[in-house]
């Protein structure tokens, strides 16, 4: 309401700005010079007037040589009249040419009525303003507890199947859905139940919102769309008023698609939260408990839900009835990662020596998204610099902008900082080179990047779902490779291998505490997690263990960074004269890709063949 007065506030000023500005402005030149009745006497009385002419209470006087001149006269007054109060008689004015004039009927009348009209006009101006701005105001407030999903006309939908690239299994799931929107009969008749619910969970960026849309794509079906946010708001009632206002308009649309994402917003487990067992979040989620299976079944409504925080969900909302069907989605594959970037470079100048083989080998553990983006940033630096192709060099130089950020070519090392970071990253790639279980050294470089002074580049041959212990202790080791040279090298240690030494001491733990890779301490677990979400932050670890057995723990942690240091120090004395010639190579060029690192160095160890051992 207040910004409605604001509105009609503003309205009147700038009315009487107008109004201001044209009373302001100069009279027209060619308008008559108006004088006063003795000035008409004088003029008569020297024979300087030919004619006059009367209209209304207007006298306008013409001389010899068509001058001009206005009188005003009194309303009601007649010239005569006038003329005989300032002393002419009647002679003289039988000797004037007078002519009189008559207003024409339909001028008085506008005359007459042209200001209340304007006045009325404005009125009513103002009026319709503050009524429309009231309505709307109440049609929002009316409209409060509707729903926010927007509709879309599946067959108008451009996303289809075939632009989703990998993540097979779940487009096979998903075609189901799509076969029983188009042919529902074949279902029925052999008694087939499609499921009510479809909940897609992966990492963020892994394409479940792109599913979702190709999905509604190929089925043609109306298909709604909304965020979990959007049910919740501050006023009691109104999400599950959502609820129920969004199934309504799917029955009225069925056979239909009902996506809502980011479900976790409002399915969280119920009584877990702080705000107690009937806060406004736990009424939305029970309303879309009942409306997928309560008393009134839904048919022909297909709810798909995507999440990348399955674990917090509520059991009820995944028993068989509601989202009984999971489909999981992981990060790409070797594979996988060449056909999106086969889908992204459409529309893109590649140069002919582009090998996107390559760039999906160095992206190891990309989403989609970040797949994506890395085409869009080769496409941004070619443009940057003023080409029309974007080459390998390009991508490669994405990739590492995706990972660490841009190169900082305006934060300038001194020699000394320059020397120490050779150091460091040579360290961390000879030992990571030497040691049988680390992954393979990419590129070396010593020019800042984000947060990162340098950086050694490591990747797998190929992906990996699982991780043996001498690959974690190798992959200590070579994380401890620059806080070993450092320390050896200079004498003395900097601030630079603090993030490796977090790393290092995290990877530890977990070894200990979650993986039982400790022969001190057991093959099992210690610590419970307990879920407690306050601002969206892990609150509590329940101990299960003793103080005994959590120093126990902290001894094991610090043997193994230690004996890793150990090993990382043994090779950078070993091998320190590979050491200074990575380091010369560094401080020449400032990086280091693969093949030339390996000419230095030799080729990579590798990590011997899993052998099964034999029942004896």
């Amino acid at each position: 309401m207040q910004n409605i007065w604001n509105r009609i506030l503003i309205f009147i000023i700038v009315l009487v700005g107008i109004s201001a500005v044209l009373s302001g402005i100069a009279i027209d030149n060619g308008k008559p010079e108006i004088i006063d009745i003795s000035s008409l006497v004088q003029k008569i009385d020297s024979g300087e007037v030919e004619r006059l002419e009367v209209l209304g209470d207007t006298i306008a006087v013409f001389g010899a040589e068509e001058t001009a001149f206005e009188v005003k006269k009194e309303p009601g007054q007649s010239l005569s009249e006038l003329l005989t109060s300032y002393g002419m008689t009647a002679e003289e004015l039988a000797a004037l040419n007078i002519e009189v004039k008559e207003t024409p009927a339909a001028l008085a009348l506008l005359q007459s009525i042209l200001p209340t009209f304007l006045f009325l006009i404005g009125f009513f101006v103002i009026f319709w303003f503050i009524m429309r701005q009231v309505q709307g105001a109440n049609s929002r407030a009316m409209n409060f507890g509707q729903t926010k999903a927007r509709e879309v006309d599946g067959k108008k939908h451009k996303v289809k199947f075939g632009d989703v690239a990998g993540a097979k299994e779940a487009k096979e799931e998903l075609s189901e859905i799509v076969d029983f929107l188009k042919h529902p009969k074949k279902f029925i008749e052999v008694g087939a139940k499609i499921p009510k619910g479809v909940l897609l969970m992966g990492p963020p960026g892994t394409g479940k919102t792109l599913l979702a849309r190709a999905v509604a794509g190929e089925a043609g079906a109306p298909f709604f769309h909304i965020s979990g946010s959007e049910f919740v708001e501050m006023f009691v009632g109104v999400g599950a008023s959502r609820v129920r206002d969004l199934f309504q308009k799917a029955k009225k649309a069925s056979p239909c698609i009902v996506f809502i994402d980011e479900i976790d917003a409002v399915g969280r487990q119920r009584g877990a939260g702080l705000g107690g067992g009937n806060d406004e979040r736990e009424q939305t989620l029970n309303q879309i408990l009942v409306e997928m299976d309560g008393f009134e079944p839904n048919s022909g409504i297909i709810v798909i839900a995507a999440t990348n925080r399955p674990d917090v969900l509520d059991p009820a909302l995944l028993r068989p009835g509601r989202f009984d069907r999971r489909i999981t989605l992981d990060l790409p594959s070797l594979k996988d990662r060449k056909e999106i970037l086969d889908i992204h470079a459409k529309g893109k100048p590649l140069q002919d020596s582009v090998d996107l083989q390559r760039i999906a080998q160095r992206t190891v553990g990309f989403s989609g998204a970040d797949l994506m983006n890395i085409m869009n940033e080769a496409a941004i630096l070619t443009a940057r610099e003023n080409k029309k192709i974007i080459t390998q060099a390009h991508l490669l130089e994405a990739i590492e902008k995706v990972m660490l950020g841009p190169e900082r070519k305006s934060h300038i090392h001194s020699d000394d900082e320059r020397l120490i970071t050779a150091y460091h990253e040579a360290g961390h790639a000879l030992v990571g080179h030497l040691l049988p279980h680390c992954d393979e050294v990419h590129k070396v470089s010593i020019v800042p990047r984000g947060q990162a002074g340098g950086y050694t580049m490591s990747l797998p041959e190929h992906d990996k779902k699982y991780k043996f212990r001498n690959e974690y202790l190798d992959d200590m080791a070579m994380a401890l490779g620059g806080y070993a040279a450092e320390e050896i090298i200079f004498g003395d240690i900097t601030t630079g291998p603090s993030s490796d030494l977090k790393n290092v001491t995290e990877n530890a733990k977990r070894m200990v505490t979650r993986y039982g890779m400790s022969e001190e301490m057991g093959p099992r677990t210690y610590g419970e997690r307990e879920e407690m979400i306050f601002l969206g932050k892990e609150m509590h670890q329940n101990k299960d263990y003793s103080e005994k057995t959590s120093e126990a723990i902290d001894g094991e942690v610090k043997r193994l960074v230690t004996t890793a240091l150990d090993r990382a120090r043994e090779i950078i004395k070993t091998e320190r004269k590979e050491l200074d010639k990575i380091v010369n190579a560094l401080l020449k060029n400032e990086m280091i890709e693969k093949e030339e690192f390996e000419a230095i160095v030799g080729p990579a160890k590798k990590a011997p063949k899993i052998k099964v051992r034999s029942s004896n």
